[in-house]
C-alpha cells in the first residue's frame, strides 16, 4: 500500500509542479494557455518516468528479498 501511495503522489506532484510553473509563466509573460499546455505535459512526461524508475526499483528489492529467501530455505534444507 505504501508503495502505491508513493507513486500516486510522484505523479500528482510532477503534474502539479508543472501546471503551476506554466500558469505562472503564462501570467507573467501573456501567452496563455500554450505554456500551461507545455508543462502540464513536461510534468505528466516526468511523473510517469518516476512512476517507472520507482517501478523498476521495487521489482529490483521485490528479487533481491525472493533471492534471500531461496537462499535460507537452501541453507535450512542441508
Amino acid at each position: 500500500m505504501a508503495a502505491g501511495f508513493r507513486i500516486a503522489v510522484e505523479l500528482l506532484a510532477a503534474i502539479v509542479v508543472g501546471a503551476g510553473i506554466g500558469w505562472g509563466l503564462d501570467q507573467w509573460l501573456g501567452t496563455r494557455p500554450w505554456l500551461l499546455i507545455l508543462f502540464f505535459i513536461l510534468g505528466a512526461v516526468a511523473g510517469l518516468m518516476n512512476v517507472y524508475r520507482t517501478g523498476v526499483e521495487l521489482d529490483r528489492a521485490a528479487k533481491a528479498k525472493r533471492a534471500a529467501d531461496q537462499a535460507e530455505r537452501n541453507r535450512g534444507g542441508r
